[in-house]
């Protein structure tokens, strides 16, 4: 898929169809979050793929519904100091286009109870648990080559180009 068109046409997906997700398609997500650039090249962080402690970590998000329904559910990690919630939205942000490009979906959950969610995880000191993301197949297939990435833009609810860009 187009890199672009993948962006544009890229929505988060709360329901999913059930469907298992392959290994390598997993391998190719983690790959993507493993390698998305990080301040000065520490790649302060780790990703958690959450299995037996599903019920836990949704209990300790903003939309629990989102990641028990999930077929894969990972959390990031992040240790140390610096610009760590911007490295694990880069993180994060690779992952999910890398899922859209298999035809996974997926949502970034913000964590509504820190402390329960260390506990979940088994996270230790100097640690935060920065997001949790939902990944599945969408239960309304949706196909990006449908429209062009100018029609997908269209159809976004987003501020306009011209609200949101200024020029010096």
């Amino acid at each position: 898929m187009d890199t672009f068109l993948a962006i544009a046409s890229r929505r988060e997906v709360r329901n999913y169809d059930g469907r298992p997700i392959p290994d390598d398609a997993t391998r190719r997500i983690l790959d993507a979050g493993r390698l998305a650039g990080s301040s000065q090249n520490r790649q302060q962080r780790r990703f958690v793929v959450v299995r037996s402690r599903v019920d836990e970590v949704a209990r300790a998000v903003w939309a629990p519904r989102n990641v028990t329904g999930a077929a894969l559910v990972i959390a990031i990690v992040t240790y140390g100091k610096g610009p760590l919630a911007f490295d694990a939205g880069r993180a994060a942000q690779n992952m999910m286009l890398a899922a859209w490009n298999e035809g996974i979906g997926s949502c970034p959950n913000g964590i509504s109870d820190a402390d329960a969610m260390r506990v979940a995880l088994d996270v230790g000191d100097g640690e935060q648990v920065s997001m949790v993301i939902s990944f599945g197949y969408p239960a309304r297939p949706r196909s990006p080559e449908r429209r062009s990435p100018e029609r997908w833009i269209e159809t976004a609810d987003r501020v306009p180009h011209d609200e949101a860009v200024q020029i010096l």
